[in-house]
């Protein structure tokens, strides 16, 4: 499946979607954020017989980043998915979930932020508004599924539809879907997951679709300046107390503005002078510390997770008393590691082979059957906590190396 001409003779979309009966008896509704990839979406329903309706949702006050390239859900984007649905004689719909974006992901952004993490806004969005309101509302207007233009792949096994990364290994969003309940994956569908972005670009322009050459989106949409300490500050006023800058060894070198300017693993503008090369490795909110030490002092072996989700096999409750081998992925932007998950009394937890540099609370930690670039999707959680390598004690003022415990 790599040229257009072979793509559309739609067998292989119809394959994809698994529904029952013509593709006419069939209302999809298209999450269409005004790019590229989900109008191209609807462009492929609309042209293989299905009844597509549009939802573009308007998450934020647009009017700061109407010019801003590389944003989306808002102003400049909201035109380009109604011109998009009016070229493809679908209908079309803006769906005002200011209140709701606001409440679900930005509040817990800041408050994430507040708490020393390294929050991800884009999961939390899918996990709640997308995949949870936008959902329930595909459900009222009598589809029977929610197509996204995400880059991953969903089949059909059994009675039930599992997860797989894409196969355009640039593009992958499996991290960023790994919130994604078995209720919700087995109403969703995802058309390009296994189509390059090249194709997808050329079905646009196909399709006659005038954003075929529209940039991605990259920003966090409601980051329209690029930072996001700025939001931070006015969705919490006051938040940024200033405190201690302090060497894992104890000593105090310096002071900062506050934390939600610190994320782990940062190198560049700590704000101190040193000899050595020193790395943010906590945030220590209740003390309004930045904590700082040697690059060694960031290497993680073990995470804890909270919120899990899980769509693999065999069923959390079954998980061997030794764990079960896994690949994990700590960012979006590394491959996964081969790993242990361990769950115990509630407790689950995840060991690396080899381990990850930096790894900060609020992050996830998504798991995969294998270290495949098509490999099956297990499900994932948050990081709640990752316990160094090196351990320390400011307050008695020593470091030193060992393996960490069993137990983070």
């Amino acid at each position: 499946m790599t040229h257009t001409d072979t793509l559309q003779d739609y067998t292989w979309l119809h394959e994809h979607m698994g529904l029952h009966g013509a593709p006419a008896d069939n209302r999809v509704v298209v999450a269409m954020s005004g790019g590229v990839d989900s109008s191209v979406v609807a462009g492929l329903l609309k042209h293989a017989g299905y009844d597509v309706v549009g939802v573009t949702l308007q998450l934020y006050d647009h009017g700061e980043a109407v010019q801003r390239k590389g944003a989306c859900c808002a102003g400049q984007d909201i035109h380009d998915a109604r011109r998009v649905a009016a070229k493809l004689n679908i209908p079309h719909y803006v769906l005002n979930y200011e209140d709701r974006f606001s409440q679900s992901v930005m509040e817990k952004f800041a408050d994430s932020y507040l708490a020393g993490e390294t929050p991800i806004p884009c999961v939390t969005c899918n996990q709640t508004v997308k995949f949870k309101d936008l959902l329930g509302t595909a459900r009222d207007l009598g589809a029977v599924a929610l197509a996204t233009g995400h880059y991953i792949s969903s089949r059909s096994s059994g009675n039930r539809r599992t997860l797989y990364r894409a196969l355009d290994g640039d593009r992958d969003q499996s991290y960023f879907l790994f919130a994604t309940t078995q209720e919700q994956l087995d109403y969703l569908r995802f058309p390009l997951g296994d189509l390059p972005k090249p194709d997808v670009r050329a079905l646009a322009d196909q399709f006659g679709l005038d954003i075929a050459a529209k940039p991605d989106s990259q920003d966090i949409c409601f980051v329209p300046t690029g930072r996001y300490t700025s939001v931070i500050e006015k969705l919490r006023p006051g938040a940024a107390e200033a405190g201690d800058i302090v060497h894992i060894d104890g000593r105090i070198l310096g002071q900062h503005d506050g934390i939600i300017n610190y994320t782990i693993g940062q190198r560049r503008g700590i704000g101190v002078s040193s000899s050595d090369p020193l790395y943010v490795v906590r945030l220590d909110p209740d003390e309004k510390r930045v904590v700082v030490g040697p690059r060694e002092a960031l290497l993680v072996r073990t995470v804890q997770l909270r919120e899990m989700n899980w769509v693999g096999d065999p069923a959390l409750s079954e998980i061997p008393a030794d764990g079960l081998p896994v690949w994990a992925r700590i960012r979006s932007t590394q491959p996964p590691e081969s790993g242990r998950l361990h769950v115990e009394g509630g407790v689950v937890r995840v060991t690396l082979e080899d381990g990850e540099l930096g790894v900060a609370a609020g992050q996830a930690c998504v798991l995969y059957e294998s270290g495949d670039d098509r490999a099956r999707v297990l499900g994932g959680g948050w990081i709640a906590s990752a316990k160094p390598e090196l351990t320390f004690s400011l307050d008695a003022g020593t470091a030193s190396t060992g393996r960490i415990a069993a137990e983070a």
